[in-house]
């Protein structure tokens, strides 16, 4: 049977274009090698698929006799052996179901007001007539969410304290070069407090720190009537009535607060910026956002159809996470006419799948109505990952997403104060902006008579 192509060039080069030049590199060797290709990944050589047959295939049998998740070695460096990044098989199945509660719809809509008032909170602060950088504000926007959420502390000490650890902790890691810590295993050598490893570790300890104490804190005080996430986690318990370790909650903590905070961040980003850049696509969403009252319920503003589209182009076209997570055979098996021998190393490809063009037409355009016109299966659209270790946040994500860019366009007035187009640039594991988005503050955009819901958007 026939070999899968692949570049020739030396391991280390190709982990420097991968890192350096991402989405590049991805387009340029896919249309060389096809849809599916060998890489020098960094658990070795690894297969990348793009097609949605391909993608349904691996991701829906990840968790049977010819699929798995490998140790993650890099993520266990990071978030610890117990985060649900790290786990697979049962434990994997076990955390998921602890962690689900605190994600279900049904407390969305407790999270709704909380949301809207961080949002105006944080805007209110920028300066009229001044300069000021988009992704500064939706990290602040969604760190205060998820400190709230997760511990539900509001303008305490220890907030403040976890907060700004936990920003110097993800900073390091904020470009290219810094990203480089967490792909490249072997630059993680604790060579003393100012080694780049040596000075993750100490931010990581200091974090570390906060957390235990925080979750000693709860567990001795703990309140049955609390909704916060960390209540939640310590009064969890499995089928055998065994509940969550510190260790356990505090990998998860670590997790949640990374990778909610990070990619919807990044997210949001990017949604201001090309509602911005295109005139048709703010005016048809302005119009949109009119037909609702300030006072609104928050799950009214979820469901506006424009508004879910925009957002839905927004993941579409810059993916804040670009491959799915890596899967191993478990046995020979055969993929899109490819023999792939048991052990193989396989990447699904979010970005090179949102941009097909037998999916996706004119897949660089930015255009929200491609979601109004049709249905995509999770194997053609799929943001959030797929198959068992689809992110678990996918709906708080959705939920703050939405009512986050419906609050600041439906409350404040702002202009790009850049017009120069806004490239795509790696941070850690995420795909973030080059620039963070300069945007020019207006001001406070004035309460006006709402026009009848039936206007619709076309």
């Amino acid at each position: 049977m026939k070999s899968i192509p692949g570049p020739k060039t030396p391991a280390l080069f190709q982990r420097l274009q991968s890192l350096l030049n991402p989405l590049n590199t991805l387009e340029s060797r896919t249309e060389k090698y096809g849809d599916i290709y060998t890489t020098a990944g960094v658990a070795g050589k690894t297969v990348i698929v793009s097609n949605p047959k391909d993608l349904e295939e691996v991701l829906t049998k990840d968790n049977g006799n010819e699929y798995e998740v490998p140790g993650q070695k890099i993520l266990k460096s990071v978030f610890g052996e117990h985060s649900i990044f790290a786990l697979s098989g049962d434990r994997l199945r076990r955390e998921r179901k602890l962690l689900m509660p605190p994600f279900h719809g049904d407390r969305m809509r407790n999270y709704g007001e909380l949301i809207r008032n961080i949002t105006k909170e944080a805007a209110s602060k920028l300066m009229v007539g001044k300069i000021f950088i988009a992704r500064k504000l939706m990290e602040e926007i969604t760190m205060q969410v998820l400190l709230e959420i997760i511990f539900g502390l509001y303008d305490s000490p220890q907030l403040l304290e976890i907060r700004l650890m936990l920003a110097d902790w993800i900073g390091i890691t904020a470009n290219p070069l810094r990203a480089s810590l967490l792909l490249f295993p072997g630059l993680q050598k604790d060579l003393g407090p100012w080694s780049p490893w040596g000075k993750y570790q100490r931010q990581l300890q200091k974090l570390d720190r906060l957390l235990y104490a925080e979750i000693a804190t709860r567990r001795a005080q703990l309140d049955p009537n609390c909704t916060d996430i960390l209540t939640l986690m310590l009064l969890a318990q499995d089928e055998e009535g065994q509940g969550m370790t510190d260790q356990e909650i505090r990998d998860e903590l670590l997790t949640l607060l990374f990778s909610g905070h990070e990619t919807t961040a990044t997210a949001l980003t990017w949604a201001i910026y090309w509602v911005h850049r295109q005139p048709e696509v703010y005016q048809k969403l302005m119009q949109e956002l009119a037909t609702v009252e300030a006072d609104t319920d928050p799950m009214k503003i979820f469901r506006l159809p424009y508004l879910t589209a925009v957002c839905q182009e927004t993941l579409r076209i810059y993916p804040p996470v670009m491959l799915t997570f890596l899967r191993q055979t478990k046995k020979t098996v055969e993929l899109n006419g490819y023999q792939l021998e048991a052990g193989t190393m396989l990447h699904g490809s979010i970005y090179l799948t949102h941009h097909r063009e037998d999916l996706y037409p004119e897949p660089k355009k930015f255009k929200p109505e491609r979601f109004l016109e049709r249905q995509f299966s999770p194997y053609q659209y799929l943001p959030f990952g797929g198959g068992q270790r689809r992110c678990i946040g996918t709906a708080l994500a959705n939920f703050e997403m939405r009512l986050v860019l419906a609050t600041l366009l439906s409350n404040f007035e702002m202009e790009l104060a850049d017009n120069r187009p806004v490239k795509p640039q790696r941070r850690g594991f995420t795909l973030g902006t080059s620039t963070g988005v300069k945007m020019l503050m207006k001001g406070e955009r004035k309460q006006v008579e709402k026009k009848s819901p039936s206007v619709a958007v076309v």
